[in-house]
């Protein structure tokens, strides 16, 4: 239920500009743009950037010089910040058509139909299931929304002028100076070593020197930051370590380097533990949810029958949705164009209905639960790929029994995953935007609007980015390749055949040459493009390693199996949150450690402010200039991420100050920054508090 106590900062029977062309028009380039550089770096290192707090810094600027409000704000960043998890839900499945051989040559008109459909259809899809978990998540005053917080904050201190915004400018200037000393080798941003325990090995990894999860730790607090990295500790601390020790048992010698074997095990086993951990806690939030969503559904189906229109006029401005009408028209066809692309791969028309089904249900369930989880852990941190492969191991087993196998079964799992990835990537972002316009004060209905008009922004453009990324480097390196051997004086290459499509034979280099770039490619295994050395795209190439696994007959189910009875165990223990257990054996412990750190600072500011007896406005006070600097830090580090990915784009080669930089220097500087945020908070609110 609403809080009573609960006021936005434009209250309700308040008209403001809101929704206006100036805004959506913004919001649209914005998209596309976080769009293209999320699919950059989400390709190149497998994480992207929290768009939300670049977008406001943007749009805040630009609308407030054009004379608008804060609302108009809002706007262009909810429309622009939905371009990012379209390019989240396109790339963790897309490349995966490609590296398993079925979009092969990629670029082709009916991919990109295909892949505009799927981006689309999916997006639209996520805002729909949101208009009915809204109410629900919004309003649990467990869930603190760490980067809602902080957008909204990010907003407020323009309103507020030079005292609010000195604040977010200062941590904005903090975030981005950092950023600049490790993208330029003065500091290193990472810390791993092995060390030996008896014959046994550990892997060591410091925290993850990042001013942006130091932020996301600090804003979130100690208990929720412990809790995910409880999970890091036990995958990389006890489960990794443990399983290699004994795969090598008979002969540790023949490890020749335990770094990457212990995270082979991680990445190749501990995962899918964590996977199985996931689905049992998806499972149980939602059932731990279910009064409320039953509630929350409740209240909107009630809009459908005889005078809905009386009771939606009822309401209060800030708390209208989309007309469910509308959600469900939506809904239905969008299954219509889901089994249409489904029964296009698999054909076989059972199958194809029971695969849409499937999708709608496990859709929504994993939509509400990653709603669930940004509210915790924020969009940053919001584990998609592992909630896509929940659910596309859950479809392909049913499809097994279906009979499907081969090619078939695996394009058939791939498309379902890809359509649940955009629509779950695309649900946390929403669920988070509309957190925020619920703080400042924003209609939900017009939010969702203007997010349909972002999905579609982005999705026409990412596959031509995607493309662009993908061709440009194969060329490169195929060039590269046929240089080198026609300079040794090779003129034949034989091919294996591991992709069914290109025949197992001798090729002539003068044949080769005439081949598009992709063939290319796999026959001289140069290893570029999708899946290669430049564009690893790790999360889908781990949706291609699951999808063929299960349908060539390859997966360890028991690793899955395993992980669930862990879930069932920490349910029995009375564990806080499973699924954020499971979400930190997912992730690198690097991430969850600098998380981890910033919460334990959170923790000394909360015992600085008891020592100091601060009354109970005093320490909001110090909490609010706390997670508006902790904003700031995490907008920076942002902002100059998308200057650094462009200068990548570009192929600008960046100066390294240092051959080996000091991570010893970077825990120096990262905890001062710490430290900053806890004195900041506590001296500048006694200050203020004083006049």
């Amino acid at each position: 239920m609403e809080e009573n106590s609960f006021k936005p900062l434009v209250p309700p029977e308040m008209e403001m500009k809101e929704f206006t062309f100036r805004a959506v028009l913004l919001g649209l380039v914005l998209a596309a743009f976080m769009g293209a550089a999320n699919a950059y770096l989400g390709l190149k290192a497998g994480m992207t950037i929290a768009a939300t707090y670049t977008t406001a810094v943007i749009g805040m600027a630009v609308i407030k010089a054009l004379g608008g409000t804060i609302l108009e704000e809002n706007c262009a960043r909810t429309v622009g910040s939905i371009g990012g998890n379209v390019a989240s839900g396109a790339i963790f499945t897309l490349p995966a058509f490609f590296i398993t051989g079925i979009w092969l040559p990629f670029y082709q008109p009916e991919n990109y139909l295909r892949a505009t459909a799927i981006l689309i259809v999916g997006a639209v899809l996520g805002i729909m299931f949101v208009t009915i978990t809204r109410r629900v998540l919004i309003n649990d005053r467990e869930l603190p929304f760490p980067e809602s917080v902080a957008a909204a904050e990010i907003h407020k201190a323009g309103q507020k002028g030079a005292k609010g915004a000195g604040h977010l400018l200062t941590g904005m200037a903090l975030g981005a100076f950092f950023t600049f000393l490790t993208e330029f080798k003065a500091i290193a941003a990472k810390w791993q070593q092995v060390v030996s325990v008896g014959r046994a090995k550990l892997l060591l990894r410091g925290p993850e020197a990042s001013p942006a999860f130091l932020g996301v730790g600090f804003i979130i607090g100690p208990k929720l930051a412990s809790i995910n990295f409880s999970g890091g500790l036990l995958a990389w601390g006890l489960l990794a370590p443990v399983l290699a020790f004994f795969f090598n048992y008979q002969d540790l010698a023949r490890v020749t380097d335990w770094t990457v074997e212990i995270t082979r095990v991680w990445r190749d086993y501990v995962r899918y533990i964590a996977i199985g951990g996931m689905l049992v806690g998806a499972f149980y939030t939602l059932f731990r949810m279910r009064k409320s969503l039953a509630q929350g559904m409740a209240r909107s189906l009630a809009m459908l029958k005889e005078g809905s229109k009386g009771i939606a006029a009822m309401l209060p401005r800030t708390d209208r949705d989309l007309n469910l009408k509308w959600a469900i028209t939506v809904a239905v066809a969008v299954a219509l164009i889901v089994f249409f692309i489904f029964h296009h791969y698999a054909q076989n028309t059972p199958a194809s209905l029971v695969a849409v089904l499937l999708m709608i249900l496990l859709g929504f369930v994993f939509a509400a639960v990653s709603g669930y989880l940004v509210g915790i852990i924020g969009v940053s941190s919001n584990p998609t790929s592992g909630l896509t492969v929940s659910v596309m191991i859950i479809v392909a087993f049913v499809m097994v029994l279906f009979g499907l196998q081969g090619v078939n079964g695996i394009s058939a799992a791939l498309v379902v995953a890809a359509f649940t990835c955009v629509s779950v990537s695309v649900a946390g972002e929403m669920m988070q935007d509309l957190k925020a316009g619920h703080i400042l004060g924003c209609t939900p209905w017009k939010m969702q609007l203007g997010d349909i008009f972002g999905v579609i922004a982005a999705a026409l453009i990412m596959f031509f980015v995607l493309s662009v990324l993908h061709l440009g480097n194969i060329k490169q390196t195929v060039t590269m390749k046929i240089a080198e051997l026609e300079k040794a004086g090779i003129t034949e290459i034989t091919y294996d055949g591991q992709i069914k499509s290109i025949p197992a034979r001798t090729y002539f280099l003068e044949e080769i040459k005439t081949m598009p770039p992709e063939m290319q490619n796999e026959i001289l295994k140069t290893n570029a493009g999708f899946g290669g050395e430049k564009i690893p795209a790790p999360q889908a190439s781990l949706m291609a390693a699951v999808a063929r696994g299960i349908f060539e007959r390859r997966t360890e189910w028991i690793l899955i199996l395993a992980g669930m009875f862990m879930g069932f165990a920490f349910i029995l223990m009375q564990v806080r949150s499973p699924m954020l257990i499971a979400v930190g054996m997912y992730l690198p412990i690097d991430t969850s450690f600098a998380i981890f750190l910033g919460g334990l600072f959170k923790a000394l500011l909360d015992k600085l402010s008891e020592a100091k007896k601060f009354e109970a406005e005093k320490k909001e006070r110090a909490n609010n200039l706390g997670t508006l600097l902790a904003s700031g830090m995490i907008a920076g580090e942002a902002l100059i991420g998308i200057l650094f990915a462009t200068l990548a784009f570009a192929e600008v080669e960046l100066p390294a100050l240092f051959r080996q930089p000091s991570y010893l220097l970077s825990l120096i500087i990262l905890s001062i920054l710490g430290l900053f945020l806890v004195w900041r908070s506590s001296y500048s609110s006694a200050l203020e508090m004083k006049k």
